[in-house]
């Protein structure tokens, strides 16, 4: 089930984002997300609007949405993954909001292939400003 985030779930939305960043991005080393959890937990996550999906009382993922647009965070317990909660996660932020962009790592070739069956389009590519690793900047727009 998907329900806004209340501040209870923290510890749980925090450990899905530390152990997912670390799995998912063997390019970039552990340290830079170890050193990057507390900027995300305290200055991010208070500033988006942020759902959870729960199952059995466990938060299984979660998504950031951004100055109302912008995909900040989509991860999903390594556990609880390719079992549609990512799908769901999207889906349920495209009837909220009629545009969303992301920006995902170029070398995280799952994520970006995910992106692109929920049809986001890849906009452009940049580094990313605070690790230097080239991402792409993904749009989709209800249409």
């Amino acid at each position: 089930m998907i329900k806004e985030y209340e501040q209870a779930k923290i510890d749980a939305v925090m450990k899905i984002w530390l152990d997912t960043n670390i799995n998912a991005h063997y390019f970039i080393s552990e340290k830079y997300w170890v050193d990057n959890y507390h900027v995300v937990r305290e200055r991010y996550l208070p500033i988006a609007n942020t759902f959870i999906y729960e199952g059995d009382s466990v938060v299984k993922g979660f998504i950031s949405i951004m100055q109302g647009f912008f995909i900040g965070a989509l991860f999903v317990g390594k556990e609880y993954q390719k079992q549609g909660i990512g799908l769901k996660l999207i889906n349920y932020c495209k009837e909220l909001y009629p545009k969303l962009e992301l920006a995902v790592y170029v070398d995280n070739i799952g994520a970006v292939e995910f992106y692109k069956r929920c049809d986001f389009v890849i906009q452009g590519e940049q580094a990313n400003e605070d690790s230097g690793f080239k991402e792409y900047i993904m749009v989709w727009n209800r249409g």
